[in-house]
């Protein structure tokens, strides 16, 4: 090989390793951006780590608080579902009296009802009637021509009270110058509106041959074929005549007792006192 091809030759290689230190260089530099890249990204993982550890934090501090709410708000609907039976407690010296005409009590009506009351019902009092108080319920009417106002009666004993319902229950409506006057218990809205719903239900139950009574303050027996059931819910009771057929209410034999529903098993035996009864 003459000295200029060793010379070309020679030129060849220094160009490749120059080409390929260029290339080196150019590696060297990525590689730099990478690791530069690789440190910005591992520092935002680890700020993300951090906000998912107080995320996490937060959720279980979140749960915590929404289980404490759900407890309180079961404990809320406990003691809302004892309100009315309070309700109906707090008023049980209470009477209502329904269609006297307005105004014929003047201006004492603790002393129109004491002096009225025993001669309507034809019940001797003794001790003679007591009230707490009295009052019309609602605004005054304009004209003679709306509905009379109902009276609400508080009496100091209780004893009497259950005269007047006694009464009324055996005797009432009584009538008095053309006027029918009812006289009931006093109860909460909410046991009001029980009690309506029971009593919308006894055309289908005197349809399906069911015999039932409406006791205080709202629970209704039914009774076929000597089968007891109670219920304190309108919406129960309509389940169950919507599953009632003519003659086909279950009746209890030796080997086949009668298994009450886990929804309506009265604590009260069936023999109940009928004097705690008000039946429809």
């Amino acid at each position: 090989m003459t000295d200029s091809e060793q010379v070309t030759t020679m030129d060849c290689i220094l160009q490749e390793i120059t080409v390929a230190s260029r290339r080196l260089e150019g590696m060297d530099t990525a590689i730099i951006s990478l690791t530069l890249e690789t440190k910005s990204m591992h520092s935002e993982i680890a700020g993300f780590q951090t906000r998912v550890t107080v995320l996490e934090h937060r959720m279980a501090n979140m749960e915590s608080h929404v289980h404490k709410a759900l407890d309180k708000d079961q404990e809320l609907l406990f003691l809302h579902s004892k309100l009315p039976d309070l309700e109906d407690r707090s008023r049980r010296d209470n009477i209502r009296i329904f269609r006297f005409p307005e105004h014929a009590e003047g201006t004492d009506t603790s002393s129109f009802l004491y002096s009225v009351l025993p001669k309507l019902t034809k019940i001797a009092f003794d001790p003679p009637l007591e009230f707490r108080r009295s009052h019309r319920l609602g605004p005054k009417r304009k004209d003679g021509t709306s509905k009379p106002r109902l009276i609400i009666a508080c009496l100091l004993r209780h004893g009497q009270v259950c005269q007047l319902l006694s009464g009324a229950q055996a005797h009432g409506p009584f009538k008095t110058d053309g006027y029918e006057i009812r006289i009931t218990a006093d109860f909460s809205r909410e046991t009001n509106e029980r009690r309506k719903g029971f009593l919308a239900l006894r055309p289908r139950m005197r349809q399906l041959e069911v015999k039932y009574g409406l006791f205080k303050p709202a629970r209704l027996w039914v009774t076929k074929n000597g089968v007891f059931k109670d219920f304190c819910d309108p919406e129960d009771l309509q389940s169950f005549l919507d599953s009632l057929q003519p003659q086909s209410m279950d009746t209890a034999t030796p080997d086949r007792p009668l298994r009450p529903s886990s929804n309506n098993r009265s604590t009260l035996p069936p023999t109940i006192n009928q004097e705690r009864a008000r039946l429809i």
